[in-house]
Parts: structure tokens; C-alpha cells; sequence
């Protein structure tokens, strides 16, 4: 029996709309709560509107609905999936992960593995399109699902946030430091290690300052080898586009991609978040 192989992510891959059209991925969305109020991440709300109303009420974030999940297996069902590859963000920042693997062993009537990306935002939105690409080239599943695996080791994620307090709020700190170095304007350039927990790169004084080195990391990245990158940002939209400016300079840049945080990332990390994703290309 021939293959036809879905793919599922969850709506904190950042991937624009037009490439999730393009190559066919289903998107469950994470939530966004409020205090008596519910939210599908990117369908009920906006980032901006995140933002916007932080200053009287910083709301918490929760796994997608099993439902959601449901829906969308049973969606790639119906269109005659027989294997369906789901890939989410860091199990280290959400139970999303371990949630969708417990769901996904019920199912019997197609093949399903869940992937742990160990990223998140572009870092897990280049695994999945990468893996889209791979399904519309007809690999088969099994060599799919082991290409998403092996582009966790090379995909690079590193950004820098406008302050540290969303994050430290909602715990999801991992081993950035600087609650002092905030005081003396310290920017720490955050990346993600390959358990998929957040970290300091390297520390930074002052936000324009920041950006460059943004853009050197981004220059060292590309100085051997051609590479896609993805850059992404939620409420900085004039550093992303100073960034975006500058790696457009860069050699070896095979593919820009320009997105947006979802507003269950901008929930932990603030508005003036700018960074980008870089991918080998091979």
C-alpha cells in the first residue's frame, strides 16, 4: 500500500501562513488565558493584541486542546493519510510534547510519531517545513521522520528579548541569566542548547548593540556554508527590519523567511523580541 504521509505542528512554529497553504501542514493552536476568557493562539487573537493589553492583564498559556488534536488527525484521515508526522516545540517549554505522544498512541488506523523539536518558533517552523518539502518530494516516512530528527543538531536559534520579566514570570527562564544585569542595561543574546533549553550565548550592553551582534552571529553562521534562515519578531518591527536589512547583505543566504511570534510566545517573551533561525543548506 502506497504511503501518503500528513504533518502536524502546533501554532508556536511561526511559520507563515503562505508557506503552511503551500505545503499542506496542519496547525494546532496552543491557548492563551485570560481570566474567564479563552484564546486559540493566532485564531481569537493576535499578538499585538497580547501586548496591548499587558499592562492591566499578563495572561498564561496552555497546551492545545485535545479536540484540536483530534480534529486535525482525523482531518488527515479523511484525506487518506496512512502515516502522520506531528513535530512540536521543546518539551522543556511546554507539555504540548508529551500531551499530543500520549494522544497519538491510541490511534490505530494510521501510523503517527511525535516529534520533540528541542526549538521553537522558527527553529521548530524549519523542521517542520523542511519536512513538508521532504513529503512533497515523496521520501518515504521513515526516511522524513529521520531527516526531521537529524535537523535538530543543525538548526542554530538565537534572539534577543526587550526585557527578561515575561520570561522569568512564567518560568520558562531555563539557564538565561541577568536579573542584575538588567539594571546596568546588560542584553543577553539567548540561543536554544540541544536539550532544548533556553541559554545564554552571550551577554551584550545595550540594546542597539545587541542587534549587531545579532547580526555577527548571523555572519559567522553563513561565512562557510550557504544557509536558510528565518527571521522573527514580535512587537519590533524596526529591529527585525534592521536585521532582515542586514543579513540581505550576507553571502551564502539561500532563503530569507520573515515571520512573527505567535501570541503564545509573545505571552513569554514580551514585546521588542527580535531573532532568527539558521539552517544549513544542504
Amino acid at each position: 500500500m502506497k504511503e501518503k504521509i500528513g504533518i502536524v505542528t502546533d501554532s508556536t512554529c511561526d511559520i507563515p501562513q503562505e508557506l503552511v497553504d503551500e505545503l499542506g501542514i496542519s496547525v494546532v493552536p496552543l491557548r492563551v488565558l485570560y481570566k474567564g476568557r479563552e484564546y486559540r493562539d493566532r485564531i481569537d487573537i493576535t499578538a499585538e493584541e497580547v501586548y496591548a493589553n499587558m499592562d492591566k492583564e499578563v495572561p498564561t498559556t496552555s497546551l492545545p486542546s485535545m479536540y484540536d488534536v483530534e480534529a486535525a488527525l482525523s482531518t488527515m484521515k479523511a484525506q487518506g493519510c496512512t502515516h502522520v508526522l506531528m513535530i512540536h516545540l521543546s518539551s522543556s517549554f511546554s507539555g504540548t510534547y508529551q500531551a499530543i505522544e500520549g494522544f497519538a498512541r491510541k490511534i490505530t488506523d494510521m501510523k503517527v510519531k511525535v516529534l520533540d523539536s528541542k526549538s521553537v518558533s522558527m527553529g521548530l517552523g524549519y523542521i517542520v517545513i523542511e519536512a513538508a518539502r521532504a513529503i512533497k518530494a515523496q521520501m518515504s516516512f521513515d526516511a522524513v521522520c529521520q531527516l526531521a530528527g537529524n535537523l535538530r543538531d543543525k538548526l542554530h536559534v538565537f534572539f534577543v528579548l526587550g526585557t527578561l520579566e515575561y520570561l522569568k514570570r512564567g518560568g520558562r527562564i531555563g539557564k538565561v541569566s541577568g536579573t542584575i544585569g538588567e539594571l546596568l542595561n546588560i542584553k543577553p543574546i539567548i540561543t536554544i542548547n540541544t536539550e532544548g533549553i533556553l541559554t545564554t550565548y552571550a551577554k551584550v550592553r545595550g540594546h542597539k548593540q545587541a542587534l549587531d551582534r545579532l547580526v555577527k552571529v548571523a555572519k559567522e553562521h553563513l561565512s562557510g556554508a550557504a544557509c536558510r534562515v528565518a527571521v522573527c519578531s514580535g512587537g519590533a518591527e524596526e529591529e527585525a527590519v534592521y536585521i532582515i536589512q542586514q543579513i540581505r547583505k550576507l553571502a551564502n543566504v539561500k532563503e530569507l523567511i520573515t515571520s512573527t511570534l505567535s501570541p503564545v510566545l509573545g505571552v513569554h517573551s514580551g514585546p521588542g523580541t527580535v531573532g532568527f533561525a539558521v539552517l544549513p543548506a544542504e
